[in-house]
């Protein structure tokens, strides 16, 4: 925000000086007072202020500028030119906001003038003229992203149904009619710290209804972008749209931004018709001062123009007393276009992809069914050992925490390929257990949302949510395979055994050769992901290894190039039979 309107003021203060130089006095005068008029109507939107913090801030970066200008006023013409100028000033008018919670709306109307005459206390000497408070109404009590006609919600009886809340408590939840965007009032800047919320947790902290409803007022967002994410985007539509007033927007957000489902939101306003540029950015960066019980949040920020444009990308070199009230934090710039991933440089997250990689790289099996998971004991009495052919069902289960830190010893029933009535007649245990903790679950969860892979997941209740029937022919035949974790500080690539099934937050690659996971480990892929992989907009083997957590994000297209039942240890010309992952029907 301040940084584009003290160029405006240096292009019309040189002009100024200019036209003074020339004789012209007086229109050095005008010029001038022409800027602060500019800048009395600059007007500044958090959409998401809270308590006001932000918009305080921008107030007192406003005041003195504005200083400035009138110290630049007073010297082309002396007190006169400062006459009519009492009430024309930068003031709490300009500073509009939106926010959901009434109270903490209330506290950032009165901070905003709190700090209006604190400045004008200490420049001026007294207070300004009656009325010293103005009702504005700069501060609207509004949901930025979510517009909607709210009816509580009943049941059949006609009693309210209720939710619980995150301490425990049952809250009453509301049918959202007519969801759509709400209208964001006209700003030359918009900046904020929009609620962080991951996209997973939407519907646990938000409700079913209202994340529905939000989806659908968005239907642009992929729904696993982080809430902030909805603020992002709006703000980048708006800044993009025909005819508008605003320059710039800048947001704090999660540094989960250069994450693959918040990197789909920036790309597609980077990649427009009407494109936005990134003109700065940090995409790590510590938050609040950490008490020693304290979580190490660490969050980004962009700030972003309409057009094409060179930005500056700020990267922490190093911290210091974070928990402290005085901490040190150096940074290092680096100029060029910032891509995506929030990178300065080659656009490693939009590389084409390698059709040789078509197929071999994938994420881990998505459950649904707790009741999926048993441990070494429950398998045996489930009949592993007993049963013939259930150890190709039961089998070792990897997830990330197993990778990175003790894995838990943790096996999973896998039954992809079988029918129902085959696991009945063969396994009658495991039929009857998959029937009583996973069946039920998935009925109710099929009755209560009405979504398309709910119904599915319910009619193939006794296999996994996402089997990953892609995966599986490009791990067929392999004595191991390479695996890392989809989201981690640093990217590790490390061997599995073929009996392991890796979990949904794996990225498994169909290959058993020692140079593949050396080539996914070396130094040259440590910058970001720089392998494609084919039939994925967003797809990628290789990861990156930043301060910040990294994400893969996996193909998922079915493998054409590997189809054999065998394949050859990397230390022995003899094929290696796999029974773990058989070519079965899909």
């Amino acid at each position: 925000m301040i940084e584009p309107l003290r160029a405006d003021w240096l292009a019309a203060f040189a002009t100024a000086e200019r036209q003074r130089a020339e004789g012209r006095a007086e229109e050095a005068r005008r010029t001038v007072a022409a800027f602060h008029d500019r800048l009395c109507a600059t007007r500044i939107l958090d959409p998401a202020c809270g308590t006001g913090n932000f918009l305080y801030v921008a107030l007192e970066l406003m005041k003195r500028l504005e200083g400035e200008v009138l110290e630049a006023l007073a010297a082309l013409g002396g007190q006169e030119a400062l006459s009519g100028l009492e009430g024309h000033t930068v003031d709490p008018h300009q500073f509009l906001g939106l926010e959901v919670n009434p109270r903490a709306a209330a506290i950032a109307e009165l901070v905003l003038w709190i700090g209006h005459l604190q400045w004008h206390l200490r420049t001026r000497g007294g207070m300004p003229n009656d009325p010293v408070l103005q009702a504005f109404r700069n501060i609207v009590v509004k949901d930025a992203v979510l517009q909607a006609e709210t009816v509580l919600a009943r049941d059949a009886s006609g009693r309210p149904v209720t939710r619980p809340g995150p301490d425990g408590t049952r809250t009453e939840t509301y049918d959202y009619r007519n969801p759509r965007r709400p209208d964001w009032p006209a700003a030359e800047f918009i900046v904020g710290n929009p609620p962080f919320i991951g996209g997973k947790d939407l519907r646990a902290r938000l409700g079913d209804g209202y994340a529905g409803a939000l989806w659908a007022a968005n239907p642009a967002m992929n729904e696993s972008a982080d809430f902030v994410m909805h603020w992002w985007d709006r703000a980048a539509e708006l800044l993009t749209r025909r005819g508008t007033v605003l320059r710039r927007f800048g947001f704090v957000t999660t540094n989960s931004i250069s994450q693959v489902f918040q990197r789909r939101v920036v790309q597609r306003h980077l990649s427009a018709k009407t494109p936005v540029s990134i003109v700065m950015a940090v995409p790590d960066h510590p938050w609040t001062k950490l008490a020693r019980d304290a979580a190490a949040v660490r969050i980004a920020m962009t700030v972003c123009q309409a057009g094409k444009a060179v930005g500056a990308l700020r990267e922490v070199a190093s911290e210091t007393g974070l928990d402290t009230d005085a901490p040190v934090i150096v940074l290092d710039e680096r100029d060029g276009t910032i891509n995506a991933d929030l990178t300065v440089g080659v656009d490693l997250a939009g590389c084409v992809a390698m059709q040789a990689n078509d197929g071999l790289c994938s994420r881990g099996m998505s459950l649904h069914g707790a009741g999926f998971i048993v441990t070494p004991a429950e398998a045996a009495h489930l009949g592993l050992g007993r049963r013939a052919g259930l150890e190709r069902h039961i089998r070792p289960y990897r997830n990330g925490r197993d990778l990175t830190a003790r894995p838990r010893e943790a096996m999973v029933i896998d039954l992809f390929g079988l029918t129902a009535d085959e696991v009945r007649l063969r396994y009658p245990e495991v039929y009857q257990h998959l029937l009583s903790t996973v069946k039920h679950v998935r009925e109710r969860e099929a009755a209560r949302s009405g979504g398309k892979d709910a119904e599915a997941y319910a009619k193939l209740w006794w296999t996994f949510g996402k089997p990953r029937q892609e995966l599986r022919p490009a791990l067929a035949g392999l004595p191991r395979y390479i695996a890392t974790v989809e989201t981690t500080k640093h990217r590790v690539f490390q061997f599995l055994d073929a009996c392991i099934i890796p979990d949904n937050m794996l990225v498994a690659v169909g290959s058993d050769d020692a140079f593949h996971l050396g080539a996914l480990s070396s130094h040259i892929h440590a910058p970001g992901p720089c392998v494609r992989v084919a039939g994925s907009a967003s797809a990628t083997i290789l990861g990156t290894q930043r301060p910040a957590a990294s994400t893969l994000s996996p193909s998922l297209r079915p493998t054409t190039g590997r189809s054999s039942a065998s394949a050859r240890s990397p230390t022995s010309s003899t094929p290696i039979a796999s029974a773990c992952w058989p070519s079965t029907r899909t």
